[in-house]
């Protein structure tokens, strides 16, 4: 049965999805950008900046389920210019222990509400 997974430690979606959905023993993260839970945009700031804030927001997501970065299983990172993989990437490693989630990183055309990232997580909680 899937479950709607809600925290007012991250940003509120503000469309037709959920910030999460889990089964029970899997978790799904919506893609989160660099926003702050109060709705402040940091689409001017550097990338590692904002990456520290869309993976904040994961994290938020995940500790509301008792999860932490250490039961991701799989990440997508969206980007606005893949030249910002290398900042990225410097912050990214900082959430993550000496086994880092399987990853995806592409680059994509545009993203929403014009940030340079977003990053989606799949976690699991058993």
């Amino acid at each position: 049965m899937k479950r709607i997974i809600s925290t007012d430690d991250a940003p509120a979606a503000v469309g037709a999805y959920s910030q999460a959905t889990t089964n029970g023993s899997i978790l799904f993260t919506a893609g989160q950008i660099p926003m702050t839970p109060e709705g402040d945009l940091l689409d001017d700031e550097p990338i590692a900046v904002q990456t520290e804030q869309a993976l904040d927001n994961l994290v938020a997501i995940l500790e509301e389920k008792g999860a932490t970065p250490a039961d991701v299983l799989k990440t997508t990172v969206f980007l606005g210019d893949i030249d910002d993989f290398e900042a990225m990437n410097e912050t990214y490693a900082t959430y993550f222990d000496d086994e880092p989630p399987a990853r995806s990183a592409v680059e994509v055309a545009n993203l929403p509400k014009g940030v340079g990232v977003e990053i989606e997580a799949i976690a699991n909680l058993e």
